[in-house]
């Protein structure tokens, strides 16, 4: 018997890989199997390549922002890359996604930990994702003023990569302590108490049933994000005129930010969270009005999210 596989940024350790088990078990996939990728870009490469063929990946689990160091960059570029324009306002399922579909969101508590095999007062080099580095940034240079910081592809190697050593510590979570066999030599060390990531789960539109909304609790938001960019990006007002599709349908804006387009130096492309499932009326009415304005228009999914509270973070 086959069961799906679902591919994480890896090694196993990850706070990505405990959001997975959170995801799939939301989304009814209890008897996956995870396979850990290097990084983002090769996890949704190869959700894209397989396109949930048999026995190949069949849904990714990615980061895509955190409360203190903002949208994880590497995600929003992969899935702009490997997603297709919406079709026209005139078509059997107008503006929905295409390529990659976002099916699935939760929001995960992070309590980073300084690990290590060495005296805490030894410690000359601190490894770990840059988005790690950067949440525990203030605790490093009050506690460890003159360590390097090392950036690494993820919180998981950090550890692999500091066992046995007497000069290196790791960022990464309880749950590496523990497969890595390492010392906890300081917990929490997360400069803000309330950090947090959303993660998100990814799967091809062909194995989505993007034309039903999906069943969600009443404790659970729906959003929809979105990526554009302006067909006049010069003209005043633009990107004003585009927002203001959404005030006029009273739909609320969660989040926006920009990326640069990779084409020209100035020229940018814009990502929005707005509450609400793009097959609403009143969603498909400001569609309706963002789309000709538009050089492209993605609609990455509409899709429910839930908040995992701190005493369940841990890997099951």
């Amino acid at each position: 018997m086959s069961f799906p596989l679902i591919a994480f940024l890896g090694p196993s350790g990850t706070y990505t890989e405990i959001a997975c088990h959170h995801l799939a078990q939301a989304q009814g996939l209890q008897d996956h199997r995870s396979r850990p990728g290097l990084s983002i870009q090769s996890v949704l490469h190869q959700l894209k390549a397989d396109h949930g063929r048999d026995d190949t990946v069949a849904a990714a689990v990615v980061p895509v922002e955190n409360s203190v160091q903002g949208g994880v960059t590497a995600t929003l570029d992969t899935l702009r890359s490997l997603s297709a324009p919406c079709c026209p306002p005139d078509s059997p399922d107008p503006c929905g996604p295409q390529g990659l579909e976002i099916v699935r969101g939760v929001v995960l508590p992070i309590r980073h930990a300084l690990l290590g095999s060495a005296r805490m007062e030894d410690i000359s080099e601190v490894i770990s994702h840059p988005q790690a580095l950067g949440q525990c940034s203030n605790w490093l240079n009050n506690h460890l003023p003159q360590a390097l910081q090392l950036p690494t592809t993820s919180t998981a190697e950090a550890a692999r990569m500091v066992k046995g050593s007497r000069f290196r510590g790791a960022i990464a979570s309880l749950d590496t302590a523990r497969d890595q066999d390492l010392s906890v030599l300081a917990y929490p060390i997360n400069d803000e108490p309330n950090n947090c990531t959303r993660f998100l789960l990814v799967q091809p539109v062909a194995a989505t049933e993007c034309s039903r909304a999906p069943s969600v609790p009443q404790d659970q938001a729906v959003i929809t994000s979105l990526c554009f960019s302006l067909r006049q990006r010069d003209r005043p007002g633009g990107l004003v005129e585009a927002l203001q599709v959404f005030h006029e349908q009273s739909l609320n804006m969660s989040r926006i930010e920009s990326r640069p387009a990779k084409t020209d130096l100035g020229k940018y492309v814009f990502f929005i969270d707005v509450e609400g499932h793009y097959q609403a009326a009143p969603f498909q009415k400001a569609l309706q009005s963002l789309y000709p304005i538009c050089e492209y228009l993605l609609n990455l999914g509409s899709y429910p999210v839930m908040i995992v509270p701190p005493a369940t973070t841990k890997r099951p």
